[in-house]
């Protein structure tokens, strides 16, 4: 696969960003013939405290991805928590909205709502299950790795000046609440993303997940959760990204004979 490190100004935030890009090379992989594209794309969220190199330095991402006409993208989200923030730049809007826009212009990536996908770890999970969810028309899957769903115990779990920035003064914001976002796309006639979820049994952030589960399951949306024995962690997170690309085979379309198929 190429990687590419890239930095380029953002409008939506209003400064430079960067993020690091993996794209599949033409030739025979060891699973499949790869053609030039356009390829479905992962959107790969890392957590609070870590930047756009995480999931390159700390997981085997590439190695997952390689020989699959599928392309990542890993950008920087800094200490956002991947939200509009009360007081900071509109993270929520950017991963929605001009990251998706930007790569399918400067890259071969398909543009069709059934090829973006978007997942991440702990903070990097809140924000793509609400990327998803406040953005259904562009993402058919989000994916969460102990991810802190709950904006209110998110808020408490972080210094207090960084948790008003997120999310103002109450500690919590409508418009970056996964809870909330699952309950205004129930009552709309919007797509309806996927969403999956994977938390450690001794996860402190489990019982959200279980709670968000079980609401964004009655409110009709599709949600496939699953636990695991650890606490969370690049470990854990390694093997659910691993996984994860194993169920987006179906999903991606392979090129044999001439004729994209679907295996």
């Amino acid at each position: 696969m190429a990687w590419l490190r890239v930095h380029f100004h953002s409008e939506t935030l209003r400064m430079p960003t960067a993020m690091e890009v993996l794209l599949p090379q033409r030739g025979e992989g060891p699973r499949m013939t790869v053609d030039l594209g356009p390829y479905p794309t992962l959107y790969l969220l890392h957590d609070l405290g870590e930047d756009q190199t995480a999931w390159m330095r700390r997981s085997s991402i590439e190695r997952y991805a390689e020989g699959r006409p599928l392309a990542v993208v890993m950008p920087a989200g800094h200490r956002s928590w991947y939200a509009d923030m009360a007081f900071g730049r509109n993270y929520s809007r950017f991963i929605a909205e001009e990251l998706p826009a930007f790569c399918e212009r400067m890259y071969p990536l398909s543009n069709l709502r059934e090829h973006r996908y978007v997942a991440g770890c702990g903070m990097g999970g809140f924000g793509a299950v609400t990327a998803a969810l406040r953005a259904p028309e562009r993402f058919a899957l989000a994916a969460s790795f102990s991810g802190a769903l709950d904006a209110a115990g998110a808020a408490e779990r972080l210094p207090p000046e960084l948790a008003r920035d997120v999310f103002g003064d109450e500690g919590r914001s409508g418009s970056s609440d996964a809870f909330a976002a699952a309950q205004a796309l129930s009552a709309t006639n919007r797509p309806r993303p996927d969403i999956a979820l994977w938390c450690g049994i001794g996860d402190p952030v489990r019982d959200d997940n279980v709670r968000f589960r079980d609401s964004a399951a009655s409110l009709g949306l599709t949600v496939v959760y699953e636990e695991g024995p650890g606490e969370p962690g690049w470990a854990s997170w390694d093997r659910c990204v691993e996984r994860l690309i194993d169920r987006l085979a179906p999903r991606v379309p392979v090129r044999q004979g001439g004729t994209s198929q679907w295996r």
